[in-house]
């Protein structure tokens, strides 16, 4: 669909470089890493518990025995769903607290929101619903309506608690079921458990000095306001004529909003700490020959090209089918290492030498294109990310640097202070100087590596003898395959711990959704009531895990700090948990031999 050619490769220094990418670092390091974000017990339970797109309908309590109860109705909800009816289990109940399927796609409705990676891969289930995206990188909009059209497909909508948060889950051992305590007074008792919740589902809050004490209106990204903006997911914020905004954030979400409140508001100010890998977005529309051309299968190789890219490296001559700038360093590398016949003599020291020169290149790219479009030179410094590739979540505009163009834009560049000074009733003090506004918009993203306990908001969370999960896993994770956990019998777990990782998140839920899926269809066809891992089979596969660990620490603590390195935390905690290093298809091998084995090895079973 692209000409997915090589980057020229810029002249760098790479002493120099290297230098000047700890400088930074060390400039925005805090001491208090992730507790300088508030907890939503903070008085902004709103950002979290309210739902502003679908108001609650009253209902009564319901009382019900489940098969199997999914938590969350995001991606890894409905892959559970759907894989849980292809392996021919029917008795189970969806629980979201959102109105509707979508997960984060349904919290998420700001303007100027679209995928950052390529939707033909990201977007799960495409051909066993039978759909094709409209473009390249799908709007906020399609990706709530594929996930509206999973639900439909697979009858999920009937099997749906919308509008429900659990708040607690307890292992009841004289009835062999989990009781799940909701805000609604439910009583809720299932057999088995899927948690599904997702890593984006908690929004975070700067814990900003005075943050209660604006007197003006103010909202998070992940809870968009359009009574107050106007407009929709696609722009168009009217009602923020005359207005002066600020945003606090320059992630992926602030990135998406910004052009589109800059076209509107009498003035924007947007308080950066740590620019963004910004590249460009070169998004285009679903060429119908293309797409006539797939055969089955197609995603999957997609999905497996793009792994090759973002964790491997592509072979010689591979090519590249994603072609944008997750993919750059390996395609170049690639592209660098052929031309100069240097396969058959390349060790995998030199490798990582290559690909770490073609990492500091595709980052030089991108901060000459900052001074392409941004005029003013001192303002296109400040925009400028000094930083390892992936050390920060990429991002992909065609319009955000450009609106630094804008007279009624002000960057107010905060790496010094390490972050805002403080909030006031009537506006954000930073380097000194008070900026008055009308509105505050955090655009702070979710809490992703924060303790367990306060991601989840269950408690208790209390498994065989009233064990607490939280305590089980005080000291890190102890699974069988990331899935499930000796002490807590029925109870799977989804999202990264110990399994796979790969580039796309929906490919990791789906691995876990068909696994878990195959476990529960041979438990109910079985009349199996409990199912748990031994201590020796979670001790023999913690052990496989950490004996084939990469240690890849002394990159994330050279990282800008970011929620990829726990705020630049001594004791780093990945948000990829402790993944299987040998990779997400050798994971997959692990997965498919231990299923073929047909007696569900390491697993206790109970009738």
């Amino acid at each position: 669909m692209q000409d997915c050619t090589p980057t020229q490769t810029p002249e760098i220094d790479l002493p120099a470089l290297r230098a000047k990418y700890l400088a930074e670092r060390d400039k925005r390091l805090r001491t208090e890493g992730q507790d300088q974000y508030l907890t939503t017990e903070s008085g902004f339970e709103q950002f979290h518990e309210g739902d502003p797109y679908s108001p609650v309908v009253p209902r009564e309590p319901i009382t019900e025995e489940i098969g199997v109860a999914v938590l969350g109705g995001g991606w890894a909800g409905l892959l559970a769903g759907a894989r849980l009816r292809e392996a021919g289990v029917t008795d189970f109940r969806i629980i979201e607290h959102a109105g509707d399927f979508g997960g984060v796609w349904y919290w998420n409705r700001y303007p100027g929101i679209q995928v950052d990676t390529d939707s033909y891969l990201y977007l799960p289930l495409l051909e066993e619903t039978g759909y094709i995206p409209s473009e390249k990188y799908t709007r906020g909009d399609e990706n709530f309506e594929h996930a509206q059209r999973i639900g439909k497909h697979y009858d999920l909508y009937e099997r749906a608690i919308f509008g429900t948060m659990v708040k607690s889950l307890e292992w009841d051992a004289a009835i062999e079921r989990w009781r799940i305590g909701t805000n609604r007074g439910d009583d809720l008792r299932a057999r088995f458990v899927i948690m599904a919740q997702g890593p984006f589902n908690k929004p975070k809050l700067p814990g900003i000095p005075g943050i209660g004490d604006f007197e003006g209106h103010t909202f998070h990204s992940a809870r968009w306001d359009y009574d107050y903006t106007g407009g929709s997911s696609r722009g168009g914020l009217d009602k923020l004529a005359g207005k002066k905004v600020a945003v606090i954030g320059t992630g992926a979400s602030g990135v998406q909003v910004i052009p589109h409140i800059a076209e509107s508001a009498e003035h924007l100010y947007v308080f950066q700490r740590t620019p963004s890998f910004i590249n460009e977005r070169g998004d285009i529309p679903t060429d119908p020959d293309w797409a006539a051309t797939l055969e089955p299968g197609w995603t999957e190789v997609r999905k497996r090209n793009f792994h090759t890219a973002a964790f491997e490296a592509f072979a010689p001559g591979e090519k590249d089918l994603i072609c944008d700038g997750w993919t750059e360093v390996s395609r170049n590398l690639e592209a660098n290492i052929s031309a100069s016949n240097g396969w058959a003599s390349l060790t995998p020291e030199k490798f990582v030498e290559l690909r770490e020169i073609e990492d500091y290149r595709a980052m030089e790219r991108v901060r000459q294109r900052v001074d392409e479009l941004v005029d003013d030179p001192a303002i296109a410094e400040a925009l400028k990310p000094y930083y390892r590739f992936l050390c920060k979540r990429p991002c992909f505009s065609d319009e955000y640097l450009p609106t630094y163009n804008r007279d009624n834009v002000t960057l107010v560049d905060v790496a010094a202070t390490k972050g805002v000074e403080r909030i006031t009733a009537k506006g954000i003090v930073a380097n000194g100087v008070e900026h008055e506004v009308d509105c505050i918009i955090f655009a702070s993203g979710f809490e992703i590596t924060t303790d367990l306990d306060r991601r989840l908001g269950i408690a208790p969370f209390t498994g065989r003898d009233g064990l607490s999960l939280y305590e089980h896993w005080a000291q890190g994770y102890s699974t069988l395959h990331g899935l499930t956990t000796h002490g807590f019998p029925n109870v799977f777990f989804t999202g990264f711990l110990q399994g796979g990782v790969t580039a796309s998140i929906t490919a990791v839920f789906d691995q876990q959704a068909k696994h878990i899926a195959h476990i529960l269809g041979q438990a109910v066809a079985g009349g199996i009531t409990t199912v748990e891992p031994t201590a020796e089979a979670v001790a023999a596969w913690v052990a496989t895990v950490r004996e084939t660990a990469i240690d890849n620490s002394a990159f994330q603590r050279e990282c800008t700090p970011g929620y990829y390195n726990n705020e630049g935390e001594k004791n780093i905690r990945s948000h990829l948990g402790e993944p299987y290093w040998p990779g997400f298809y050798a994971f997959e091998d692990v997965l498919q031999g231990w299923r073929d084995a047909g007696d569900m090895p390491g697993l206790s079973v109970g009738k």
